[in-house]
């Protein structure tokens, strides 16, 4: 048996991708953990926003870029 607890944050992964390649980057971890999968999603929304602003219009649109997200939780014990 474990001496310790379980503390549980959320990690943000972030996948860019293209239609017309058919293909993902592979996934970005975002370097901030969250305390509940709220606070996750909102920023996964906001953060998805400010990359495809950050690419440009052009870009996306010729390449057709997307950007997924996808919020799991994180368990450590810790001693």
């Amino acid at each position: 048996m474990l001496n310790g607890f379980v503390n549980m944050k959320i990690i943000l992964i972030l996948f860019l991708c293209s239609y017309a390649s058919g293909n993902c980057l592979p996934p970005y971890e975002w370097p901030e953990k969250y305390d509940d999968t709220y606070d996750c999603m909102v920023e996964g929304y906001k953060k998805s926003s400010e990359k495809l602003a950050e690419i440009g219009r052009e870009d996306v649109n010729k390449e057709g870029l997307f950007i997924r997200f996808a919020c799991i939780e994180e368990v450590k014990v810790e001693t």
